[in-house]
């Protein structure tokens, strides 16, 4: 039974009946008799909810017979609008429906509760969605290019022998260039450091020797010379530790499959004709008509 349920088919077969059902009572709300309009309890209570959600209290009486007449008014104007084919055509409401069946595929093929090895297996092949950043603690000191000009190399060679000389207690706040930035960071992720420095000085960082002075290295800003306290990998956390994130990510990514395959069961309902559009070569040259 439980591998019957799995089975694309049924949900297809279930999806299409619900859809079917639902479209049937929307008509029969929405449509009803010709030249008669029902505004049903079902309506009349949702418009009241709608209300006080907005408003955070109940209508007036006057509120609620002008709701009333606004909603059959809409109603007339919905029939007649329809009747007029002003529906057809119409790249808002085509999107709009769309829309709103794309919703309705989604809700109806509402996957079932995941295991813990769906769970598992869609956090191993997901790893880079879930895994924690690479993180960095470092000191810099900045020099702008601006400044030094065609020495630039050299300056940057005569400091980092510089702080090297004077080890890791050196004060690098008090040397270098004027910079924006702090001389000093803390186990900062990599996607901290891609922000403020630019993707390249991350990436440098990645490779940088823990525990000297190096560079130069290139940020958006210029050069600097850094000195990588500590590296900290990133990893790939447990199950436990992201549950409900990957539970989320897998539900989302099985309505996606799900409504992708709904639309092509549909699809298989229609034959698609491309019109092949004029050859290029029958589109005058504006460069040789002049």
């Amino acid at each position: 039974m439980k591998k019957l349920i799995r089975e694309p088919l049924v949900h297809f077969l279930l999806l299409g009946a619900a859809i079917f059902a639902a479209y049937s009572l929307v008509a029969k709300g929405t449509g009803g008799e010709p030249g008669k309009i029902v505004v049903t309890q079902g309506q009349l209570a949702s418009m009241r909810e709608v209300y006080i959600r907005t408003w955070q209290r109940p209508p007036t009486r006057e509120e609620w017979e002008g709701l009333i007449r606004d909603r059959v008014q809409e109603e007339v104007y919905y029939r007649e609008a329809l009747a007029l084919g002003l529906d057809k055509g119409d790249s808002i409401i085509r999107r709009r429906l769309r829309q709103k069946l794309e919703f309705v595929s989604q809700d109806l093929a509402a996957p079932a509760e995941p295991s813990d090895e769906e769970l598992q297996a869609y956090l191993k092949a997901h790893a880079a969605t879930f895994s924690t950043d690479r993180r960095f603690s470092f000191r810099q000191v900045y020099l702008d290019p601006k400044r030094h000009g065609v020495n630039l190399a050299r300056d940057a060679e005569r400091l980092l022998a510089g702080l090297n000389q004077a080890g890791a207690q050196s004060n690098p706040a008090s040397l270098g260039d004027p910079f924006l930035l702090e001389h000093e960071f803390g186990n900062a992720s990599a996607r901290e450091v891609g922000n403020l420095f630019g993707e390249k000085f991350a990436a440098a960082l990645g490779n940088l020797t823990p525990g000297q002075w190096q560079g130069p290295v290139e940020s958006g800003y210029g050069v600097h010379v850094v000195f990588l306290a500590e590296r900290t990998e990133g990893r790939l956390p447990a199950l436990e530790d992201v549950r409900e994130a990957v539970r989320r990510e897998w539900t989302h990514a099985q309505q996606r499959e799900a409504a992708g395959r709904f639309y092509q069961t549909l699809l298989r309902k229609y034959e698609v004709t491309i019109e092949t559009p004029p050859a290029a070569a029958s589109t005058p040259d504006p460069v040789a008509a002049r």
